[in-house]
């Protein structure tokens, strides 16, 4: 018997990580895949559609400028308990630790609908850091009958909190499989992530530094402090830096303020995925607060400074992929100049082994899936 799987989302990094996933279900006949965005991201989520070949088969696009959470939240579970009152589905599947992927557990809770959370059980056991994202996933925690954890610091973190050991299953993180998928592409159809050229011209003999900065915790201090550490570090005359700036305002009006006028800083818009990972390609060093870039530049061997003060991925920092700055100003620029100046530093990150997968972490999760009647 076909079971049906609601295969819900909302963000781009949620669609990277879900594609695999969608792909993977599509590919197998015991299933019918349907896919819902709730377009929580709009312009970033759609470029990871198109390149994965992904047609939502519904689209709820609630994206609204300066939203508040609670009222994202309400349309969230009035749209998606809609979509599951259409579709019947037999699992819902969500991803991490969105807005949408809490709210997605919720209504299929509120319907007695089995839920499957893919990368489940990140901790950073502070619920304002980040926030809201720790909540959202503790809550998906609290619903979910399977939890695909992406490793066994994941496992453990479920286990401690008494999830029962049969309901989790470690699969690696379906980043891996992302990421893997689009290099593939773009080695066979390079004009797919052609659109850095000019900025490789630009700053060619230059040892480029890979940005990206979005979180809530961030906003206010902890932006302009992280702008005044990407202007000393941009007094260096060997490096440029380049930072796909997100759409938020409370993030753009610090960055371009701060950063708009210096010659070796590109304050670009956000790129698709394709771009996106072509510049993890070109960089010495990734320098985020972001979840996923944890996981996926050590895939390509770029050590990750994480400008946050915990982090739900600890297993890049014990593995020495990764490492915690913070947002301190002057902490960023002792750390990237570290990496920069002493070759034995920058070589035991970069050559670290990657703890978050293999790039077969889809097709565990529906053979999991397939398991379970």
């Amino acid at each position: 018997m076909t079971q049906t799987i609601l295969v819900v989302f909302g963000t781009r990094p949620e669609a990277i990580k879900m594609f695999p996933v969608v792909h993977a279900l599509a590919a197998d006949p015991a299933f019918r895949v349907v896919t819902c965005v709730s377009a929580q991201h709009r312009g970033m989520l759609d470029q990871v559609l198109a390149i994965a070949g992904i047609v939502p088969d519904h689209d709820l696009d609630l994206m609204k400028p300066d939203q508040t959470l609670d009222g994202l939240t309400a349309a969230l579970l009035t749209g998606l308990g809609g979509v599951m009152d259409a579709e019947k589905p037999d699992w819902v599947v969500v991803q991490g630790d969105t807005a949408t992927a809490m709210a997605g557990a919720l209504a299929a809770y509120y319907r007695k609908i089995p839920v499957a959370h893919v990368e489940a059980g990140l901790r950073s056991h502070n619920i304002y850091h980040p926030w809201p994202e720790e909540v959202n996933r503790k809550i998906i925690g609290t619903i979910a009958a399977l939890h695909f954890a992406p490793t066994e610091t994941s496992a453990a973190a479920l286990k401690a909190e008494n999830v029962a050991a049969d309901a989790i299953h470690v699969t690696g993180n379906t980043v891996i499989d992302a990421l893997q998928w689009v290099s593939a592409r773009i080695e066979a159809e390079p004009a797919l992530a052609s659109g850095l050229a000019g900025l490789e011209a630009r700053f060619a003999g230059k040892r480029i530094i890979g940005v990206t900065s979005h979180r809530r915790e961030n906003f206010g201090g902890g932006l302009e402090a992280i702008a005044e550490a990407i202007r000393q570090i941009a007094a260096r005359p060997d490096v440029a830096l380049i930072f796909p700036v997100h759409p938020n305002p409370n993030v753009r009006k610090v960055m371009e303020g701060a950063l708009g006028d210096l010659p070796n800083v590109a304050l670009i818009e956000p790129l698709d995925y394709p771009h996106f990972a072509r510049l993890l390609g070109l960089a010495e060093i990734m320098l985020t607060d972001s979840g996923g870039v944890q996981e996926e530049a050590p895939a390509l061997g770029k050590p990750v400074l994480v400008m946050r003060e915990t982090t739900e991925r600890p297993e890049g920092v014990e593995a020495g992929t990764a490492r915690l700055v913070g947002t301190d100003t002057a902490r960023i620029v002792s750390e990237i100049f570290t990496l920069l100046d002493d070759k034995a530093a920058y070589s035991a990150m970069a050559r670290a082994h990657n703890p978050f997968g293999d790039g077969h972490a889809a097709q565990r999760i529906v053979e999991l899936l397939g398991n379970v009647r």
